[in-house]
């Protein structure tokens, strides 16, 4: 075993430790940029709210056509909800109710 000091990073996870004002501190956000990019969408915009709690999901919604029920194949949804899993369970459990939400219909992605 070898000692090499304080840990900055585990598992994606930075930590931030500020001793003379007593704090300590998580943050995904290299990760969470890094999964942004992967997906495409690093210049989506920040929201305090993710989804108005009155808002549900049902099969009324679903596509319709053969044409956007074959785009919404090529999107890798699982890998989604699965990177967004693991952000809520880290460090960002204000998303909890959205991730919940968005993983009940991976068998039907449309």
């Amino acid at each position: 075993m070898k000692d090499m000091g304080e840990a900055n990073y585990v598992l994606c996870v930075k930590i931030i430790k500020d001793c003379a004002k007593r704090l300590l501190g998580l943050t995904q956000e290299t990760c969470i940029n890094k999964i942004l990019k992967h997906y495409h969408m690093q210049n989506s915009k920040p929201m305090n709210t993710p989804i108005d709690k009155s808002l549900s999901l049902s099969r009324d919604m679903c596509h319709t056509t053969l044409e956007e029920k074959e785009k919404m194949s090529r999107v890798p949804y699982a890998s989604v909800v699965s990177n967004l899993m693991y952000a809520m369970i880290c460090t960002h459990s204000d998303i909890c109710y959205i991730v919940g939400l968005v993983s009940r219909y991976q068998s039907n992605l449309s």
